[in-house]
């Protein structure tokens, strides 16, 4: 691991890290190995993520910005993101006393969007082009 750096509030803990460690891809068989270190790309993830700040504003003291967004984009490719909350989620429900996958879901009308447009913009009638027409409102009046 590389020298130790300040840690920042949205860095995994020893034991966040241990929970998600195991799901994390292998670097390819026959690939070049891993030449960062996995921890803190997800470390970099969390900071985009939690700051909102854009993937160059990473800072130095994390792995390069390019890094951090293209294993981003490959665990979002390969389903590792998924893989960890549907992992996560499991572990919370058992902990909770609950099966470790949910039998029902329930969608709240009041916050589901809709395709069906509403208001006055349904009734309001197209206005008429003066290209269309001989006049134009350019012209003036004599």
């Amino acid at each position: 691991m590389a020298a130790a750096r300040a840690a920042y509030p949205s860095d995994l803990s020893d034991g966040q890290w241990a929970l998600i460690e195991p799901l994390m891809p292998e670097p390819k068989t026959g690939g070049r190995p891993h030449t960062v270190d996995v921890r803190e790309v997800a470390n970099g993830i969390l900071y985009v993520l939690r700051t909102g700040c854009s993937w160059r504003q990473l800072p130095h003291d994390l792995p390069p910005w390019g890094t951090v967004y293209w294993y981003f984009w490959t665990f979002r490719r390969e389903g590792v993101w998924e893989k960890i909350h549907g992992a996560l989620r499991e572990k919370v429900r058992v902990k909770e006393g609950r099966e470790p996958t949910p039998s029902a879901g329930i969608v709240d009308s009041q916050s589901a969007k809709t395709t069906e447009k509403g208001g006055s913009a349904v009734t309001t009638r197209a206005r008429r082009s003066t290209a269309a027409s001989a006049t134009s409102s350019l012209t003036r009046s004599a």
